[in-house]
């Protein structure tokens, strides 16, 4: 990225693409690790212990969706704020907002750990599924703090105006995932314990060294410093950031349903199959919030400066790449459905031809999910929480909740897979509906 590009610039397609590559990278790099650790579970700890992985991973998503709602609902303020030319006043949002978020880290952390048990015996945990899910699932709770700040700080390198450092932090964070899963997991065999450690050290890495870079004199527009309590600006943050809470918890909420009925149709492999297509699914939709998380601080900075022009410039051109990004993935995600689950499920022959199956229906999810994953953004960054988190809540509360449980009573498993497919498709709607009400307001 040529970093001489400002917030206050003019963003043709080029320029947008040139500042919102880092943000992009960044979220599919840490997408790419997370799949890496799949892969060393699946292939050298065992099946069970895989499905015991992605049984309890929504519960621990749960809890780190904290700093996407901090990073994306503070960003946009922030940039607002920076638009209206109050440097100062930005900053100590800045700091406030990072503050709290370690105090909630360490709450979540505390009551994760009192709670993930039941949690885990509620939803039909038994046996040796319970005692892997417990392993994971303990030891990562002990970076939530940390993780919770990686994913923050993921939406607030943009705002600062450092994307290309946000993504050298996040390579740093993902290579020492994948060296400790390779030492722990493949060359010490320490199983499941070892995929844990290295998730949970890879997390301080991303969470703890931006820290210390914010707390130093830096060349950003932001630093952590002194600030004091300002409950209006922790409450505007939260609201502007429900959407991607709200995101965030109705997918693992989802995926604790998807789970429940996959194992009534299709017993444990549906499980493991699900984790493969979530895993795969994350990198390719990490494009389009990387982009979305790169485009925020740019609309809000014209809207604090009530530049609608430029407004209706980005929306546009937007829509277009993403478009663009959509035919792309879904070429690319029906043409290596075979190649991808072989990777994950080669050993299994009936659980990889249940993940090809998969794959060959849900791809087509790709053609519409970019576009809710922008509208919702959209309006984040214009500081329109609610109608952001209402788009994320019918995408996932509503239209893939009914998908998915009327779905399979036609359709048995492929039923599960086609209820992703119809819910994003229903979603664009409910987004392009939006575009068109709130268009006066905001005159983009």
């Amino acid at each position: 990225m040529k970093m001489d590009i400002q917030l206050s610039d003019h963003f043709n397609c080029k320029k947008l693409l040139q500042f919102t590559w880092p943000s992009v990278v960044m979220l599919v790099f840490t997408s790419v690790y997370g799949v890496v650790d799949g892969f060393f579970v699946s292939n050298f700890v065992g099946k069970i212990p895989f499905t015991a992985v992605n049984f309890i991973m929504p519960f621990l998503m749960i809890l780190g969706s904290a700093g996407f709602m901090f990073g994306t609902g503070g960003g946009a303020l922030i940039a607002k704020t920076m638009g209206e030319g109050k440097q100062e006043k930005a900053n100590a949002q800045f700091s406030l907002i990072v503050y709290a978020s370690v105090f909630c880290g360490i709450g979540l952390s505390v009551l994760g750990a009192i709670l993930i048990r039941p949690f885990a015996v509620f939803l039909g945990a038994k046996g040796q599924l319970l005692e892997n899910s417990m392993i994971y699932g303990r030891i990562i709770l002990v970076a939530v703090p940390a993780y919770i700040l990686q994913y923050e700080f993921q939406c607030l390198f943009a705002t600062a105006g450092k994307p290309g450092l946000g993504l050298a932090v996040t390579i740093a964070a993902g290579v020492t995932n994948m060296a400790l899963d390779a030492l722990f997991v493949a060359a010490l065999g320490w199983g499941l314990a070892g995929a844990a450690a290295a998730t949970a050290m890879s997390q301080f890495v991303g969470g703890i060294i931006p820290a210390i870079y914010f707390l130093r004199p830096n060349s950003s527009l932001l630093r952590l410093g002194k600030t004091g309590f300002d409950g209006s600006t922790l409450v505007k943050a939260c609201v502007n950031g429900s959407s991607e809470l709200m995101s965030n918890i109705s997918i693992s909420v989802v995926s604790i349903l998807y789970n429940g009925q996959l194992l009534k149709y299709a017993g444990e492999d549906g499980i493991a199959a699900y984790g493969i297509l979530m895993y795969v699914s994350l990198v390719f939709q990490a494009a389009f919030i990387g982009y979305s998380v790169g485009t925020a601080p740019v609309i809000s900075y014209h809207y604090g400066a009530g530049n609608s022009n430029e407004l209706k410039g980005i929306l546009k051109r937007s829509l277009t790449l993403i478009g663009v990004f959509a035919a792309a993935m879904f070429g690319a995600a029906y043409l290596l459905t075979e190649p991808i689950a072989r990777i994950f499920a080669g050993y299994d022959e009936g659980l990889c031809g249940l993940t090809v199956r998969a794959f060959e229906i849900f791809s087509f999810s790709f053609l519409f999910a970019g576009f809710t994953i922008m509208g919702s953004s959209f309006f984040t960054a214009l500081n329109d929480g609610p109608v952001s988190a209402a788009i994320s809540f019918m995408r996932t509360m509503v239209f893939q909740i009914f998908a998915v449980l009327i779905f399979p009573v036609f359709w048995k498993v492929d039923g599960i897979w086609v209820s992703i497919v119809a819910a994003e498709m229903m979603a664009v709607t409910v987004t392009v509906f939006f575009l068109r009400v709130k268009q006066k307001k905001y005159r983009y």
